[in-house]
């Protein structure tokens, strides 16, 4: 084998490594970022799922002039939703998910992160006025407070 085609096939060798290393490299940087920016995303959709269900909770007091019990609270607002006439006629137009997910009472209280565990809700009715605690059991998300008046209806990340 001459000198010249030692060359080329060491060429060709290095080329085709630097092509796969760089793909290594570009793949390595990226691949985190859209971990984190799906992540971002998961989070921001839990937050506006969670805003969605004090909306809920809301309509539900402004309609019954009491907000739902800490016992079935969460069942008994998804009821509300199923049969109130107005909750039904403007419910997917009023409680809009974000895409990929579509409106429906019974996922409503539901996080939208895989396993779906449920929302967790807890009325105080000891204090005037009643305050309430929704809560996220998958993170530190949570919306209202039961001790504090200022927190009524307030989201912790804000």
């Amino acid at each position: 084998m001459d000198l010249n085609t030692r060359n080329n096939i060491l060429t060709v060798v290095l080329a085709v490594l630097i092509v796969l290393l760089s793909w290594f490299l570009y793949r390595s940087l990226v691949d985190p970022y859209q971990e984190v920016i799906q992540e971002r995303e998961m989070v921001e959709r839990e937050r506006h799922r969670m805003e969605l269900v004090r909306d809920a909770i809301v309509q539900y007091r402004n309609r019954n002039d009491a907000y739902p019990p800490t016992e079935g609270g969460l069942d008994s607002l998804v009821s509300f939703l199923k049969t109130d006439s107005l909750m039904v006629a403007m419910g997917d137009s009023i409680f809009a998910f974000m895409p990929p997910s579509t409106y429906s009472p019974d996922s409503i209280i539901y996080s939208p992160r895989p396993p779906h565990t449920r929302f967790e809700y807890t009325l105080n009715d000891t204090l005037r006025p009643r305050l309430y605690l929704l809560e996220n059991p998958d993170n530190n998300d949570r919306i209202g407070d039961l001790e504090r008046t200022t927190l009524l209806n307030a989201p912790n990340w804000n």
